[in-house]
C-alpha cells in the first residue's frame, strides 16, 4: 500500500474491515487530528457550531476510533486551540490514549489580538500513545536559530522540546509564501492549510520508515505528502469531495515548496536520521552525517 484517501465521514471509515476493504492492511502507527475547532466557521460538509458538550462527545468518538484501529504504543498528535486543553487530554484518556506531551507551537507571524487579556500567539497539540509506552520515539536533534544574546549556535545542535517555536505556520496572509496552496485568482485554496514542515517533525519523532499514518481530517493532503516522501504508508480522509480533489492534484503534480528534502539540514545533528527519514534522504548529507558520526 501507498497512500490512500477515502472520502467521507472519518468515524464511519475507521474500523479495521472498512480500511482493509480499501488496502489499508496494517493497523495505524500514528495518527494526526487536526479537527474543526467549533468555532462557527463556515465549512461545506460540516455545522461548527455544535453544542459544547456534542462536540467534545462527537471528537472523542473519532479518536475512540482511531486507537481501535491502531498498533500497541501508536501515536496519536491532537491539535486545538490553548483555551480547550483541559477537554482535549480529557477527550484522549476517555478514548483511551495515553497523555504522552502538550507541545507548544508558537506562531512566528500571526497572533489573536484582544483588548482584554494578552494575545494568544500559540496553539496546543496533545501527543498520545496507544499503551503506556511509545512503539516508536525518536530524539530529535535540531540546529535552531540563534536565540537573541546568543553568541555561537551548539555544535551538535539540541534536542527538541515541548515548545516549537522554529515552524513559521500559513495562515498569515503575505507570508504565507508559496507553500500555501491559491486558487487561479490567488485566493488560498484552504484557509487552514498545515506546513510541512510542522508534519515532518511529527512523523521523524514518531514513525519510522513503512510505518501506517492516519490524517482523520486530511484537508489538503499534507500529511500525506509528508509520508510519501519519508516513505510512510498514508492514509487520508477527508469528508469534502472538493478538498480530495486538492489532495489528489497535490499528489500528482508534485511541487518544489512541498519538497522536504531542503528540511534535513535542521535534523543533521539527530543520530541514524538517514534510517528515519528513508530512501529519500539527501545524498549529499550522507557524507557530512558520517563526518560527524551520526549516520
Amino acid at each position: 500500500m501507498g497512500t490512500a484517501i477515502l472520502t467521507g465521514d472519518c468515524i464511519e471509515w475507521l474500523t479495521p474491515a472498512k480500511l482493509i476493504s480499501k488496502g489499508v492492511q496494517d493497523p495505524l502507527d500514528l495518527t494526526f487530528l487536526d479537527p474543526p475547532f467549533n468555532q462557527n466557521k463556515e465549512y461545506t460538509h460540516h455545522f461548527d457550531s455544535l453544542p459544547a458538550d456534542v462536540y467534545w462527545s462527537w471528537l472523542t468518538d473519532v479518536a475512540r476510533h482511531a486507537r481501535e484501529c491502531s498498533s500497541e504504543g501508536a501515536g496519536i498528535y491532537l491539535m486545538h486551540r490553548e483555551k480547550n486543553v483541559a477537554h482535549v487530554i480529557r477527550t484522549l484518556e476517555d478514548a483511551g490514549w495515553s497523555f504522552q506531551n502538550l507541545v507548544i507551537w508558537r506562531k512566528k507571524t500571526s497572533a489573536v489580538p484582544s483588548q482584554i487579556r494578552f494575545g494568544k500567539q500559540y496553539q496546543i497539540i496533545a501527543f498520545a500513545t496507544n499503551g503506556p509506552r511509545p512503539r516508536v520515539f525518536n530524539r530529535l536533534r535540531i540546529q535552531p536559530p540563534l536565540p537573541h544574546g546568543y553568541r555561537y549556535p551548539r555544535k551538535d545542535g539540541v534536542f527538541v522540546t515541548d515548545v516549537w517555536d522554529d515552524i513559521r505556520e500559513l495562515t498569515s496572509g503575505y507570508f504565507a509564501g508559496d507553500e500555501a496552496l491559491r486558487q487561479p485568482d490567488g485566493t488560498r485554496s484552504h484557509k487552514q492549510q498545515m506546513p510541512i514542515q510542522l508534519i515532518l517533525r511529527i512523523l521523524l519523532a514518531s514513525t519510522l520508515p513503512g510505518d501506517t499514518v492516519m490524517d482523520a481530517f486530511a484537508g489538503t493532503g499534507t500529511t500525506l505528502v509528508a509520508a510519501r516522501q519519508l516513505d510512510r504508508h498514508g492514509v487520508g480522509i477527508e469528508i469534502d469531495p472538493a478538498n480530495v480533489e486538492i489532495i489528489r492534484q497535490r499528489l500528482e503534480q508534485e511541487r518544489d515548496a512541498d519538497d522536504v528534502e531542503g528540511c534535513a539540514e535542521e535534523y543533521v545533528h539527530t543520530p541514524d536520521l538517514h534510517k528515519l527519514w528513508g530512501s529519500s534522504f539527501p545524498e549529499q548529507m550522507q557524507g557530512f552525517a558520517s563526518e560527524a558520526g551520526l549516520a
